[in-house]
């Protein structure tokens, strides 16, 4: 036995290999498992329970912080074991079977689902698998590279099964800042004034006696791809620094900016890393993941503190982490993610975020999860939590791709996720709309003229005249407002074909 993983003398006789934790999960319950964006998830009991799925007749309800490593979601869904999934994924195969119907799949804010499952909005947790670092002698544990909703299960599931991952140095304790509201009518201020605020415990406490099972793992976290920025998220990173460089200009910033919120991807990835050669400085982070560019932006020198609920990397940055963590452990913290997106602390720091988008549409409508507006791609995250509550709001996206025959700025979204009254800056490779304090005829003049690809923008201002033509506050052409993306569907292209 690992004295130095499992403190607690009392829970020794509960290890266990991960086939027999498998044997606990019933046909109809609900799972919450730890992970998020790839990190600290599950990597022995959910693979077993795919497993055992292969022979028995099971369905279960799969709750998490986010996506998962290890294709897991693929393969649970492939053994038909997902009856439910909430609240965003990443796999390919998950994704098909969620666009065939055949997995329900619930695109909820991250923000929100520890609230749902302490209000009681959602089904009570049977089992909760989560992994740790270390059990305390309290009984209490120690998370490792995400927390997620895991504070959440452990509090409130019925059964705890904990994955003692044997990768993640014990020293990682002390990165974690774990804190409760508690519940309605009584529920607690989140007293974070900024990012590096220290308002909790550094483990997460546990009813032991709900304790079922330990299973010890030897697998590091699925690492991210991260792409090398290219043309384009140079382009669209460029905008957005001169943008933040004229507020510093006219007084409303400064040259540390506000506290930085970005998505995943390789276009955030690319927006952060051009602050590494920037004059911005002392700039601090509050997001949901911390990504490889976050930890460049530290070794420059540029990013004294970074705030989120995960640590999701490549494995060559994952490796420099682990290698020189005291040089990074004073630098960073992961919290709940009820407590990362809470929209309390995102308005009160005032937080610069920044996410992706699928389309915009002239107005500032945003699509940022589905294709063809009926397709799921991944979920909406928590682009929605900071866009709401967000100091500036910024959407970024590629002006048009796949050889030019998709423009990403259309007359109308098929699917709105983020609506024009909360985003406040689109930026493409072509350019940046400033939209605030603009009426939506104003926005549209702009966005079409900053954001829209060249072969694109000629159509785009005709559809706006001719709408305007019909009046209204928000002119449109229903008859054509969706005629884009109805024409990519049927042709492979939204370009319009013109007669000679």
């Amino acid at each position: 036995m690992n004295l130095e993983r499992i403190q607690n003398t009392d829970l020794l006789d509960k290890v266990i290999t991960a086939n027999e934790a498998a044997l606990f999960f019933e046909n109809g319950m609900v799972v919450g498992s730890s992970g998020f964006t790839r990190a600290g998830d599950s990597k022995a009991v959910l693979k077993a329970l795919a497993d055992r799925g292969k022979e028995a007749q099971l369905k279960i309800t799969l709750i998490t912080g986010a996506s998962l490593g290890h294709d897991i979601d693929g393969i649970l869904a492939d053994t038909d074991m997902l009856a439910k999934r909430m609240p965003f994924q990443s796999d390919a195969i998950l994704r098909k079977h969620i666009n065939a119907g055949e997995v329900m799949f619930i695109d909820q804010h991250l923000g929100e689902i520890a609230e749902l499952i302490n209000n009681h909005h959602l089904p009570e947790i049977d089992i909760a698998v989560v992994e740790v670092a270390m059990i305390k002698a309290d009984g209490s544990v120690v998370p490792t590279t995400s927390i997620g909703n895991s504070a959440t299960f452990i509090q409130k599931a019925k059964k705890i099964i904990l994955e003692v991952n044997l990768t993640i140095p014990t020293n990682i304790e002390g990165i974690h800042d774990i804190f409760y509201t508690g519940d309605y009518p009584h529920r607690a201020i989140i007293p974070i004034t900024q990012a590096n605020s220290l308002i909790g415990t550094t483990s997460i406490p546990v009813d032991v006696s709900k304790v079922i099972g330990i299973v010890y793992t030897n697998v590091a976290d699925s690492p991210a791809s991260i792409a090398e920025p290219d043309t384009k998220t140079i382009a669209i990173a460029n905008f957005l620094l001169d943008f933040l460089r004229n507020e510093v200009k006219h007084g409303r910033l400064t040259t540390s900016l506000l506290p930085l919120q970005a998505g995943i991807g390789k276009v955030a990835n690319a927006i952060l890393e051009g602050f590494v050669n920037s004059e911005f400085n002392n700039l601090t982070m509050y997001s949901e993941v911390l990504q490889d560019s976050t930890f460049d932006l530290i070794d420059a020198g540029n990013l004294t503190f970074a705030s989120a609920s995960s640590i999701t990397v490549s494995e060559k940055c994952y490796q420099r982490i682990f290698q020189n963590f005291d040089n990074y452990k004073n630098k960073i913290l992961l919290r709940p993610q009820n407590i990362s997106n809470a929209a309390e602390v995102i308005r009160r720091l005032g937080i610069i975020a920044i996410n992706t988008a699928i389309e915009c549409d002239i107005y500032g409508n945003v699509n940022s999860t589905h294709v063809y507006g009926t397709k799921m791609m991944n979920g909406i995250g928590g682009s929605g939590d900071f866009a709401r509550n967000s100091y500036l709001c910024i959407f970024v996206t590629q002006a048009a791709s796949k050889g030019d025959n998709i423009s990403h700025i259309v007359p109308m979204v098929s699917h709105v996720d983020h609506s024009e009254h909360d985003v406040d800056i689109i930026v493409t490779d072509y350019g940046l709309a400033d939209l605030r304090g603009l009426a939506p005829r104003e926005r549209a003049v702009r966005i079409i003229q900053n954001c829209s690809h060249p072969d694109y923008r000629p159509y785009l201002l005709d559809y706006f005249q001719r709408a305007c033509l019909q009046g209204g506050h928000t002119p449109h052409l229903l008859n054509e407002a969706l005629s884009w993306q109805a024409r990519l569907i049927e042709t492979g292209s939204m370009k319009i074909k013109t007669e000679d």
